[in-house]
């Protein structure tokens, strides 16, 4: 049991003053105490009597160790900010006739965004007459998506919003981006490493 004192957010004990709390929890007989009691209570247990809903008529207090309750709450805490993490969305732009240069430029750096972690919504824009192209257009992400395909997944197909078909693309959990070395059967009938693979592994 600590001291009476004040800490983060919480009041403890001496701490908490009004004359009755509704105490919570599974070491004690839920119900309305009198202040006094809820002390009492708490330290025959050798814990602490902590304030967790100070607005609530009465204030709704749990009897437990305060250092462990403090712990639980920061990694708690700490866990919903891990799962709130920001998704980063990379955005690259092509027209509906994208030369190959271009077109392996931006390739290259879709693959870095991939392999950051981030996503990668790419788009080709329709100016004017281009719409007439929009299956040109579709045809230009799916090749995209196909030349990623070993660093993302599909997130959400090519669809058409205004002037503008757009991809969204997913990277690959760790690990997953890449390829085993598949087996070619030699004239002897033995399967060995492709001589591209072998090269890789020298």
């Amino acid at each position: 049991m600590v001291e009476a004192r004040q800490k983060d957010q919480y009041r403890i004990n001496e701490d908490i003053r009004v004359r009755e709390v509704r105490l919570v929890g599974d070491n004690v007989e839920q119900g309305v105490y009198s202040i006094q009691e809820a002390r009492k209570i708490a330290k025959e247990q050798d814990l602490d009597l902590v304030e967790i809903s100070p607005s609530a008529k009465p204030p709704v207090c749990r009897v437990v160790d305060y250092q462990k309750f403090i712990y639980q709450q920061r990694k708690r805490l700490k866990e919903q900010k891990a799962k709130s993490v920001k998704v980063v969305i990379k955005e690259i732009r092509f027209g509906p006739q994208t030369d190959d240069h271009d077109y392996n430029f931006k390739l290259k750096h879709a693959k870095e965004f991939l392999e950051s972690g981030a996503k990668v919504k790419a788009f080709v824009f329709f100016r004017g007459r281009s719409i007439l192209f929009k299956e040109q257009g579709e045809v230009l992400l799916l090749r995209f998506a196909n030349d990623l395909e070993d660093y993302c997944r599909v997130e959400q197909m090519p669809i058409l919003e205004g002037k503008r078909m757009s991809i969204m693309l997913a990277p690959k959990k760790p690990g997953s981006t890449k390829k085993e070395p598949q087996p070619v059967t030699g004239k002897d009938g033995v399967a060995s490493l492709s001589e591209e693979a072998q090269r890789s592994e020298e």
